[in-house]
């Protein structure tokens, strides 16, 4: 996907729409110590036999599951107001294979 290096885009520091430079940081991958591996890390530790331990007691279900990993990552943006040097990340990303600047 082709996208411009710059781009107006409201800063909040400035209070008023600027240019911003546009660049793409590689995505940091996700926590592992999110609250459900948290969880699962303590109940691991606990002695088994002292009742129900909730949905952690169940066999993983299966059958439904989705195999294999996406094709493409999403993308994370950064842009730099040109004004007070100040940079903001976007809100959310989307999915493309390749970004190019031009």
């Amino acid at each position: 996907m082709k996208m411009p290096k710059t781009r107006k885009k409201y800063c909040p520091k400035c209070n008023k729409h600027t240019e911003h430079k546009v660049s793409s940081v590689k995505r940091k991958s996700p926590s592992s110590l999110k609250y459900g591996s948290k969880m699962r890390a303590k109940l691991r530790g606990r002695a088994r036999g002292k009742g129900n331990l909730g949905r952690y007691s169940k066999p993983a279900v299966t059958k439904w599951k989705m195999t294999g990993k996406k094709q493409t990552k999403k993308t994370d943006l950064r842009y730099q107001c040109s004004v007070c040097k100040k940079t903001q990340t976007q809100s959310s990303g989307f999915r493309i294979k390749k970004i190019e600047f031009t």
